[in-house]
């Protein structure tokens, strides 16, 4: 295959957006460790087969936002390593029956490894598996379009949240932990908030393609503060954690408002600039990767 090829498969990866995957699989174990030994196969297979919804999910949003005219709306100025789409198709590195592909082989390959997990260690997490695969095709995907009816938000913090971090645990233990939900909640929530700051550059792409995101529906300025309390509640509920017989140790995760401050700071006072908003679009990035740092370590040495 041709090195376009693999270049556009390399963007629909996407690995600086996959870490929102591996940040809750990553707080899933450590849980799971604080409570046992981690059996690393299984968690070599549940790795494979989120990573490999993840690229699937990219590969179908990138066909629908392409024909719903999206992509090509996304102006010179507007773009942003975080947002604008994966621009496979735009930039004519993958066709769209190879991005199609990708999609299904994909989707295909993540459902196997889900399903050896269902058959052969624990059938409970088969509804977790499609629950978040129903997300991911329909985040994009008719009839829902979730992104499209400003949903997406609420989407994107339940399965890189509680949906990831739990079926990371279940696989684990065996169960399902109300303690790990609650926490992953939080990190979800900044995950959410990671989204939300990546379609402040899209604003009026989407407007023209009728994606009503929450910056569409409410406007970039006021956006920006309904930013600044989300990405300041999983802080709020952090702090009060351990007097609910939380360890102290999860304070850890508060190593994560240091970068989340700033962008915090830059996005209030840049809601229309998208050379502003880029470094605020990293620092969230690093806030929910610190957050699950942190506080997974919190519960590991807890």
């Amino acid at each position: 295959m041709t090195s376009a090829f693999w270049h556009g498969f390399w963007r629909l990866a996407d690995p600086k957006i996959s870490l929102a995957s591996f940040a809750s699989m990553f707080l899933g174990a450590c849980a799971a460790a604080a409570n046992g030994s981690l059996h690393f196969g299984w968690l070599a297979v549940t790795l494979l087969g989120i990573f490999s919804i993840e690229v699937a999910k990219n590969a179908s949003g990138e066909i629908f936002d392409w024909n719903s005219g999206n992509d090509q709306a996304v102006q010179e100025q507007d773009r942003s390593p975080f947002s604008g789409g994966k621009r496979a198709l735009i930039d004519n590195l993958l066709t769209q029956s190879q991005t199609a592909g990708i999609a299904l082989a994909c989707y295909l390959l993540g459902s196997l490894a889900g399903l050896s997990i269902v058959l052969w260690r624990e059938p409970r997490v088969l509804w977790l598996g499609v629950a978040g695969v129903a997300l991911a095709f329909f985040y994009h995907a008719p009839p829902f379009k979730l992104s499209y009816r400003g949903l997406g938000e609420l989407a994107v913090a339940i399965t890189y949240g509680p949906i990831i971090c739990a079926g990371t645990y279940l696989v684990q233990r065996g169960a399902i932990s109300t303690d790990v939900i609650l926490v992953s909640s939080l990190l979800g929530i900044l995950i959410g908030a990671f989204l939300l700051i990546n379609e402040f550059p899209d604003y009026h792409a989407d407007q023209s393609a009728n994606k009503r995101t929450l910056v569409v529906r409410l406007g970039r300025k006021t956006t920006s503060r309904v930013f600044a309390g989300l990405a300041a509640i999983p802080f709020v509920v952090l702090f009060a954690l351990p007097f609910l017989n939380f360890p102290f140790t999860l304070w850890l995760g508060f190593v994560a408002a240091i970068p989340a401050y700033a962008a915090i700071k830059r996005l209030l006072a840049n809601p229309e600039n998208t050379g502003q908003i880029i470094p605020a679009q990293a620092g969230v990035l690093l806030t929910f990767l610190l957050f699950a740092l942190g506080t997974g370590l919190g519960l590991l040495l807890g």
